[in-house]
């Protein structure tokens, strides 16, 4: 437990030195566009850390929407049940159980009553986790748990659990050793976990480029956010998409939802993650678009490291349809034709 507050403490004190060193939230740029809109047929999510939560959540929630997701350094849906010590205590450290029967047994009432889409969703849906043995954040039992909870549900899972990988996003050509927690949070493990997911969704994928070639942008995203102020709900102004040269063009393309972690918004590292993910050069030769929905730091909400909205501090119902970052990234994924 003492390493794993002291782990925290540092990834706050990083979070006030980056936040002196850059600022609050940079405002959208003059002009920013919308989102454009794009023949999209399926659409799909992946998350790392707090993105690996929200993954989970807007898959559940908005199952009759997303084909699939790929859940990466992270836990259970409403694994935080509305409070950020359980978060820390169960969905992190893994002192206690998440309790899956039990959030389970919510995620079939929510289900029954609307809340989120039903859960019979679920049955077939490609789910695909990665946690590595060596992350001090997320415990493995914790990521146990969070495969539990889709195969209790009948999702199909893909489970790599094997690489001594600390608490990253772990990509070919990642600057940090596989073992590393620390930032930009990307780490290489000698693999390619991107290709894995991708399969697992896709089956037979095309190999990835081996450089980018479509256009990366910046686009408005307070026009998405309920009430029309990103940062009222800490989210960032802009959001970054990736679209290949035949996606704009007009071609049927799928849409994958890649969501950084804390620490990992453009508050912090610009649009790194969004150049770096290993997911462009995907979808370059498969036909894909990816979209990177940006946080945005937050004091008045208590989150200071620009962290997606796991624990509640958005409002009680942060897990289901009506969550106002859930709701957002939908109007996104809406906009693009998703």
């Amino acid at each position: 437990m003492m390493k794993f507050r002291s782990l925290r403490a540092a990834a706050v004190t990083l979070a006030a030195a980056l936040v002196a060193a850059l600022g609050p939230t940079a405002p959208a740029h003059a002009g920013e566009p919308g989102l454009p809109r794009l023949h999209i047929t399926d659409t799909y999510v992946t998350g790392i850390s707090s993105g690996g939560f929200m993954a989970s959540q807007l898959q559940v929630a908005y199952s009759g929407t997303f084909k699939g997701a790929g859940i990466v350094a992270a836990g259970p849906y409403y694994c935080g049940k509305g409070g950020i010590v359980v978060g820390l205590v169960a969905c992190g450290a893994g002192l206690i159980s998440t309790d899956p029967e039990g959030i389970e047994q919510i995620a079939r009432r929510w289900s029954a009553e609307g809340r989120i889409d039903p859960v019979s969703n679920l049955a077939g849906k490609p789910v695909y986790t990665y946690h590595g043995t060596k992350d001090p954040l997320v415990q493995t039992s914790v990521s146990d748990e969070g495969v539990q909870f889709y195969r209790d549900f009948g999702a199909r899972t893909a489970y790599h659990d094997t690489d001594p990988a600390g608490h990253g996003w772990p990509t070919p050509n990642a600057p940090l050793s596989c073992g590393t927690t620390f930032y930009p949070f990307l780490i290489n493990c000698g693999n390619d976990p991107q290709g894995e997911m991708l399969g697992h969704w896709l089956g037979q994928v095309n190999a990835p480029a081996a450089t980018q070639s479509g256009t990366i942008s910046r686009h408005d995203q307070n026009r998405y956010v309920p009430g029309g102020l990103a940062q009222w709900y800490s989210m960032g102004s802009s959001s970054f998409l990736y679209t290949p040269d035949s996606c704009a063009a007009g071609a049927a393309c799928k849409l994958v939802v890649a969501l950084h972690g804390c620490l990992s918004d453009n508050t912090f590292v610009g649009d790194r993650f969004a150049r770096e993910s290993h997911l462009n050069e995907y979808a370059d030769t498969n036909k894909l678009v990816i979209l990177y929905p940006q946080t945005g730091i937050s004091l008045l909400r208590g989150n200071p490291q620009g962290c997606w909205d796991w624990w509640g501090y958005t409002g009680g119902d942060y897990a289901q349809k009506s969550g106002p970052q859930m709701r957002a990234i939908l109007n996104e994924v809406h906009a693009l034709g998703g």
